[in-house]
Formats: structure tokens, C-alpha cells, sequence
């Protein structure tokens, strides 16, 4: 049923598709570090926000320009087995004075959960990405 635009469930507590944000930093341009760095932030994304690969609808990575060794979805289909869940790999534009090194991670999870209640995960030096809603973690 569709009011002011918006079109509302029949059943309460239907699920929706929500985004969870992740980001960190590797140690350095080697496949070793990326993977390394990955694999760390999507455990932590999945251990606080109780999130099963059956219910992702897809996982885009991204890296800034200067991280080539590896694609980041390497971590997934390799440490998490996650063969069947959607994933994307891009590069960050080259904007000035952005955080090199980094890793971020956009999860489509469908959820029951308000958007409030998402745990988005900054680590290592991407804290000072968000750090509003790191430092509430």
C-alpha cells in the first residue's frame, strides 16, 4: 500500500535490504596485507551484526588507487567460502589527500533490523573515516 509516496509492508517486521559500512587500512601493497585486512573486517562486520552469507544480497569492495596487489573479494570466496554471494571489487577515485591503503566494504543485507541498530566497522587508521560511528562501536 503506497502512502505519501512511500510504499509501506502489509506485515510488520518484514525484511529490507540495509547497507553495512566497513573500512581499514592494510599494512601495505602485498597480497598478503589485503587479504590479511579484508578478512579482519568482514569477521568483525559479520561477528556484530550476526549476519549469515544466505541472507547478503550482494558485498562490494573497494580500494583506494594505491592498493593493486589483490582484490579484495579474495578474502570472501577464499577464508569465508562465500560462492554463491554477489561480489564486486572497484577502485576509489583519486581524490587528494584521501586515506591511502584503505579497504571499505559495502554489505546489501536483507534484515529485519532498523537501520539504526546496523554496527558499520571502521578499523585501523580508517577510524578517521567515520569516526562517528566508530567510536560508538
Amino acid at each position: 500500500m503506497a502512502t505519501g509516496g512511500r510504499i509501506q509492508s502489509e506485515s510488520p517486521g518484514s525484511m529490507k535490504v540495509r547497507g553495512v559500512r566497513g573500512a581499514t587500512t592494510a599494512d601495505s601493497n602485498d597480497r598478503e596485507a589485503v587479504v590479511r585486512a579484508t578478512s579482519e573486517l568482514l569477521n568483525e562486520m559479520i561477528a556484530l551484526n550476526g549476519i549469515e552469507s544466505d541472507d547478503l544480497a550482494a558485498v562490494q569492495f573497494t580500494t583506494s588507487p594505491d592498493l593493486v596487489a589483490e582484490f579484495p573479494a579474495v578474502a570472501a570466496r577464499e577464508g569465508l567460502g562465500w560462492k554463491y554471494v554477489p561480489l564486486l571489487n572497484s577502485v576509489e577515485i583519486d581524490r587528494p589527500g584521501a586515506q591511502p591503503l584503505c579497504i571499505r566494504i559495502l554489505m546489501f543485507w536483507n534484515t529485519d533490523r532498523a537501520q539504526s541498530e546496523i554496527k558499520h566497522v571502521y578499523l585501523k587508521e580508517a577510524v578517521k573515516l567515520r569516526s562517528d560511528l566508530a567510536s560508538a562501536q
